[in-house]
């Protein structure tokens, strides 16, 4: 796994093995989705939240990109130290780290977000429900953007905030607007 670009662009990170309910985000999934939002969004003006962190690669690429408001949710104790000791060796400074589950995070949330990432397990039963959450919450600002990463097995195309779907392979990234 290796930050795409920026100012920490080419570095490699090196997830703990045994990881049961993280899956890491392609590096060629990942740098197509930063082609995206690279040409559509200006990362230094964001206030992100990363949803499931996982291994943290995309808060680090958020950061590396020169991102200076992150939220990171992660409710696994080794994903989240793994997490920590990034943020601390990268010295990502104003980013916040949260060890508990996404949907308490979410029920109890009151900020609205420029950008929101999702990248669930692909086989959390509940992974539907999210997209609906995120929009009755009010969690995104006025055309700010929110991406599910999913598989083909999922189709959100008739979201009334539905944007567009990238696939790549097995990875879907679907784009949700808040217009």
């Amino acid at each position: 796994m290796r930050i795409i670009s920026g100012k920490h662009g080419g570095r490699k990170i090196h997830p703990p093995a045994n990881m049961p309910f993280t899956r890491p985000t392609t590096d060629i999934a990942k740098e197509g989705l930063f082609n995206i939002l690279q040409n559509n969004l200006d990362f230094t003006e964001l206030k992100t939240l990363d949803l499931f962190g996982g291994t943290g690669c995309i808060s680090y690429e958020l950061a590396s990109r020169g991102c200076t408001d992150l939220t990171i949710i992660e409710q696994d104790e080794k994903m989240f130290r793994f997490i920590q000791k990034n943020i601390a060796e990268l010295h990502i400074e104003n980013a916040k780290l949260y060890k508990m589950d996404v949907f308490k995070f979410i029920q109890q949330c009151n900020t609205a977000y420029d950008f929101i990432f999702a990248g669930p397990p692909y086989a959390l039963n509940t992974i539907d429900s999210i997209p609906d959450l995120i929009f009755e919450k009010k969690m995104l600002q006025e055309e700010g953007w929110f991406i599910l990463e999913h598989t083909p097995r999922n189709d959100y195309s008739n979201h009334p905030f539905f944007h567009r779907v990238k696939n790549y392979g097995t990875t879907l990234f679907t784009f949700f607007v808040n217009s």
